[in-house]
């Protein structure tokens, strides 16, 4: 493909990588708003109507997190310690449980299965969660040791 120069000047082309950047999380939630209506509205059960939110969704997850590891980025704020990822699938696993367990009630109005929804869902996703964002870490440090080792030869 042939590189087209730029119409846009540094600060232009800064204040649009800026606007992509918002957008692009912008419908990251957007999406998961979106299905989490759907799964109010919807239920599990008829996961067809939104499916295709859901594909959308996981290619963008996917490809975010691939092209984040490749780069030997992790993130602006957070470390890749076993404390952060440890934070991080509690809380997934809380926001999991208490949907899942809100959906139960709305849908079966029992007290008790919106319980046992909640800490399947807490314990499930907590402990998937956690084990993703340990390989994820493990593979982040793998090519950052990489990238600089290739930046020390280069010198």
């Amino acid at each position: 493909m042939k590189n087209v120069k730029s119409n846009l000047d540094e600060m232009q082309e800064a204040k649009l990588l800026q606007i992509e950047h918002k957008g692009c999380w912008l419908a990251f939630w957007g999406l998961l708003a979106a299905m989490i209506v759907e799964l109010f509205v919807f239920g599990v059960e008829n996961m067809r109507y939104f499916i295709g939110e859901w594909i959308v969704f996981m290619v963008l997850c996917i490809y975010m997190t691939d092209a984040c590891l490749r780069n030997g980025i992790w993130d602006r704020r957070l470390k890749a310690d076993r404390k952060t990822n440890l934070t991080i699938s509690l809380i997934a696993g809380a926001a999991a449980g208490l949907i899942f367990a809100a959906v139960s009630l709305v849908r079966y109005h029992s007290v008790p299965g919106a319980i046992a929804s909640f800490a399947l869902l807490f314990v499930f996703v907590g402990i998937c969660c956690f084990l993703a964002l340990s390989l994820t870490a493990r593979e982040y440090r793998k090519k950052l040791a990489q990238l600089e080792n290739d930046g020390e030869e280069d010198a």
